[in-house]
C-alpha cells in the first residue's frame, strides 16, 4: 500500500506562503523515494517563522515558486493517499495557495498522523512529532520539511504495524476514523468517531 506524506514550511502566518516542502513516498514496509525543494513565497518573511525553521528571505530568492513547483508536486498528490501531521495545516496550505495562483486542486484523499497517533498511543503525554519521534526512537532536524515529512511516513508505517493492518481499511476500522478528501475547490476533513465506553450498571 502506497502513501505520501508532506510537510510544509511557511514565510509568514499566511497558509498561502510555503517556502519549503517535503514529499516522501513509502508503503507499510519501507520509504521508496523522496523530494525536498525551497519554494520562493513572493511575500515577506516574519521573524517568527524564520525562528522555527531557519529559512530566510534569502535563502529562497533563487528558488521555484509554488506555481512553477506545482506539477511535480501534483504528481506526487493526485490519486493518492496523503499523510501529514497536524494535516489541517498542510492541506489548507495546499488549498490556499492553489487559489491564491489560480490552479487546479488535486484530487486525493489524506490522513493527519496526529490524530492516529491518538488512537493508536493514547497514553502518550501528547501527540506532537518530536514526542513521537522520541517514543518510536526516532532522531530527526524538527521544522525541515523533508526530516518532518519523513517522521510522519515512520509513524504512519507504524501505526499500520501496531494494528496488524495491511491495507487502509483495517486501520481505519481500527481506529475508527475516517479519510479525508480533496477535490476541485472543496474537501472533505477526515474525521474520528467516537469510541462508546461500556455503560456501568449498578444493583
Amino acid at each position: 500500500m502506497n502513501f505520501v506524506s508532506i510537510d510544509f514550511e511557511t514565510a509568514n502566518e499566511k497558509r498561502f506562503s510555503p517556502c519549503a516542502i517535503g514529499v516522501v513516498v513509502a508503503n507499510e514496509n519501507e520509504i521508496i523515494e523522496e523530494y525536498y525543494s525551497l519554494i520562493n513565497p513572493l511575500m515577506e518573511f516574519k521573524s517568527f517563522n524564520t525562528y522555527i525553521h531557519g529559512i530566510t528571505a534569502g535563502d529562497v530568492n533563487n528558488a521555484p515558486t509554488f506555481a512553477e513547483l506545482w506539477p511535480t508536486l501534483d504528481k506526487y498528490l493526485s490519486n493518492n493517499l496523503v499523510v501529514a501531521h497536524n494535516a489541517s495545516f498542510d492541506m489548507s496550505v495546499i488549498r490556499q495557495t492553489l487559489d491564491y495562483f489560480k490552479l487546479s486542486y488535486p484530487k486525493m484523499d489524506y490522513l493527519c498522523t496526529a490524530n492516529i497517533s491518538k488512537r493508536v498511543w493514547p497514553d502518550l503525554i501528547n501527540h506532537k512529532l518530536n514526542t513521537l519521534a522520541a517514543s518510536l526512537g526516532i532522531t530527526f532536524e524538527h521544522h525541515h520539511a523533508l526530516e518532518d515529512a519523513r517522521v510522519a511516513a515512520k509513524v504512519f508505517m507504524k501505526a499500520l504495524e501496531e494494528k496488524h493492518a495491511n491495507n487502509l481499511d483495517i486501520l481505519l476500522e481500527s481506529c475508527n476514523m475516517s479519510k479525508g478528501r480533496i477535490y476541485e475547490r472543496g474537501y472533505v476533513p477526515p474525521k474520528s468517531k467516537r469510541t462508546h465506553k461500556s455503560k456501568r450498571i449498578y444493583f
